[in-house]
């Protein structure tokens, strides 16, 4: 099995592990998310690869940032991840690529992401995953148009915005080139 299949495995159990922990049955959590019954059972049973929309609803369902449940999912308990070695998703679909610079470690809850948007790329999110979480994003290349609260913001390569997503927010790649960003997340200390 290639690293992605060894990764998508890892995903369904991810998702079926939470689901049960939490207790519910397929019906509930596609009540709570969404997300059709049908669908999640082939998410668990990994014969179906998810989108980041998709993803973004299983994660609110769950309380979880999208980026935790992916980590999670990639279980690498280390110190030191040599760049070979730093998981990768790719939504094909919607044009967004993410890669796990920084997990967090055990205990802690902030992570660094490497994230890659598609020209023309968009993704519209209805709502946070978890409240609070706070976002710092640096633009490394490209352009980005982060929509929050209503309010849009123009980012171009060097530009950084840190910011707590309340509502639904969109990051769309108005550019004819790839957009790419390191993003921050952190839940605040209680």
């Amino acid at each position: 099995m290639n690293e992605e299949g060894q990764f998508e495995r890892q995903l369904a159990e991810r998702l079926a592990t939470l689901r049960t922990a939490a207790g519910w049955s397929l019906d509930e959590l596609a009540a709570k998310s969404g997300v059709s019954r049908a669908t999640l059972s082939r998410l668990e049973r990994a014969e179906t690869s998810p989108t980041a929309t998709l993803l973004s609803r299983l994660a609110r369902a769950h309380g979880l940032p999208l980026s935790r449940l992916l980590a999670e999912a990639e279980a690498l308990p280390v110190r030191l991840l040599r760049a070979a070695d730093q998981p990768r998703w790719h939504d094909v679909q919607s044009g967004f690529e993410r890669l796990m610079r920084c997990p967090p470690l055990a205990g802690f809850a902030t992570e660094v992401i490497e994230a890659r948007l598609a020209p023309g790329a968009e993704l519209a999110y209805e709502e946070p995953t978890v409240a609070r979480l706070e976002h710092h994003l640096c633009l490394l290349e490209g352009c980005i148009r982060l929509t929050l609260q209503g309010q849009s913001f123009e980012l171009t390569a060097g530009d950084s915005i840190s910011f707590r997503v309340l509502g639904p927010s969109v990051f769309a790649n108005p550019g004819a080139e790839a957009a790419r960003y390191l993003l921050a997340m952190t839940v605040p200390a209680l």
